[in-house]
C-alpha cells in the first residue's frame, strides 16, 4: 500500500467517527466528532497537496518543481476555523454544565409536539402563517417608521440638489468633447 492510499483510510475513518461522534446527543462527544472532522479535513487538504516540493518563493526553481501554497492557506484557515468553533462548543459545555450539571441535549415540549404532528398539519400552520403576514411584509410599515429617508435641500439647508447622479446622459442632449 503506498502512503497516500493510507492517508486516504485514515481521513475516511476521521470523517465516519467524526460524523458518528456529531449525531450523539451529549456536547462533549459533539465536540469530539467536530475535532475529528477538522483533523480529517486537514488530512483531506494534505493529500490534495500533492507530491512535497520546493518552497514557492521566486527565483526558487521552475514552477514544476515547487509546492502547490494553495492547501496549505486553505489547512490554516481550518485550523483556525476548528480552534474557533471548538472554544465556543466548550463555553457551551460549560455553560450546560453550570446549569443543568449535565451537557446532554434534551428534547423539550415542544420538539415533541413538532416531531409527533404530521406533515400536512405543519404546512397548514405555516400556510396560515403566511396568509395573516401577507398585509405587512416589512417592519416600517408606515412612512414615520421607515428606516431610509432622502433628505433634499428643503430639509437641511447644507445639501446640495445639484450634486452630480449616476443617472445615464440624455440622447439627445451633446457630450462633452463632441464636434457639432
Amino acid at each position: 500500500m503506498s502512503v497516500s492510499f493510507v492517508l486516504i483510510i485514515i481521513m475516511a475513518v476521521l470523517f465516519a467517527c467524526g460524523v458518528y461522534a456529531m449525531l450523539e446527543r451529549s456536547l462533549t462527544r459533539v465536540l469530539i466528532g467536530f475535532l475529528l472532522l477538522g483533523n480529517a479535513t486537514n488530512l483531506l487538504l494534505l493529500i490534495v497537496a500533492g507530491q512535497p516540493g520546493i518552497a514557492p518563493f521566486f527565483g526558487s526553481g521552475s514552477t514544476d518543481e515547487m509546492t502547490d501554497p494553495l492547501p496549505q492557506a486553505l489547512t490554516l484557515t481550518a485550523i483556525v476555523i476548528t480552534f474557533a468553533v471548538s472554544a465556543f462548543l466548550l463555553a457551551l459545555i460549560y455553560r450546560s454544565w453550570q446549569l443543568g450539571q449535565a451537557d446532554t441535549v434534551e428534547d423539550d415540549a415542544e420538539d415533541v409536539a413538532v416531531r409527533g404532528r404530521g406533515a400536512e398539519e405543519a404546512m397548514d400552520e405555516e400556510t396560515e402563517i403566511e396568509d395573516t403576514d401577507d398585509d405587512a411584509t416589512t417592519d416600517f410599515v408606515g412612512v414615520e417608521t421607515s428606516p431610509i429617508v432622502v433628505l433634499q435641500s428643503r430639509d437641511v439647508s447644507g445639501i446640495r440638489d445639484d450634486a452630480p447622479v449616476d443617472k445615464p446622459a440624455k440622447p439627445n442632449s451633446p457630450k462633452e468633447g463632441d464636434d457639432e
